[in-house]
């Protein structure tokens, strides 16, 4: 036998109502499309995801390879949807292209993965002093893999540069506020890295969003994002 409280105060009904609708929401919002089949479970912890085609390569019979839907029994999948497809939705939204180039995109999602990975190596330092000490050459490899991400972190954060994507200009301490020059670097740690949106990005510095603001720090990002790549999408030369 359950026990229920029942809200007898004069709102009380507006408020059940009120989270009712609420909770409806969120379940909607959590929904996983038909297409997607039954198998994924509607998780609201989930959060913003987005739908995809699983594609793989299979022989065509004329000694070539084909692309074709690699689904499970033919349905498509979600992916978490990060700061990235969050700014190309809201553009969308509104009717605008999307404010990063997809090679923009590309080397911000690869830095995000390269640092997340060099992040995580530590944990397997333990089995590495067993490798080590037993002969094989497989530790040495996963070093090896470990000083060539750290290598590839330090020239991509070289290339992002020290400059500042927005500068507080020479303003009375009185009218400036509590606004700070946002950094290249931290500009793209903070959406890389931390997966926050640009508004929070100028929040945390003390500027206020509107247009001019908006627009000023979104191609401060692309420019950053650009020098990573070496000026040619994923490219890799220079310092």
């Amino acid at each position: 036998m359950k026990d229920f409280v029942v809200i007898v105060s004069p709102d009380g009904a507006a408020r059940l109502e009120a989270e009712e609708i609420l909770l409806a929401g969120i379940k909607a919002r959590s929904a996983v499309p038909e297409i997607c089949g039954d198998a994924i479970a509607d998780a609201p912890a989930r959060g913003a995801f987005r739908v995809f085609e699983p594609q793989a390569l299979y022989p065509d019979g004329e000694g070539g390879f084909a692309v074709k839907h690699a689904g499970y029994r033919g349905r498509s999948a979600i992916q978490r949807a990060d700061v990235f497809d969050v700014m190309a939705a809201k553009a969308a939204r509104h009717n605008k292209p999307s404010p990063l180039s997809p090679g923009q995109v590309a080397i911000g999602r690869h830095y995000r993965d390269l640092v997340e990975r060099h992040a995580c190596a530590g944990l397997k330092c333990s089995s590495i002093e067993a490798l080590r000490s037993g002969g094989g050459g497989r530790g040495g490899d996963f070093m090896d893999a470990v000083l060539r991400d750290r290598e590839e972190i330090d020239r991509l954060r070289r290339r992002i540069g020290s400059g500042s994507a927005m500068v507080v200009r020479r303003i009375r301490p009185s009218r400036r506020g509590c606004r700070t020059s946002i950094f290249d670097r931290r500009l793209v740690d903070m959406v890389c890295l931390e997966d926050r949106p640009l508004s929070d990005v100028l929040k945390a510095h003390g500027w206020s969003v509107y247009g001019a603001t908006s627009q000023a720090i979104a191609q401060a990002l692309g420019l950053a994002l650009e020098r990573m790549g070496g000026g040619c999408g994923l490219g890799t030369w220079g310092p």
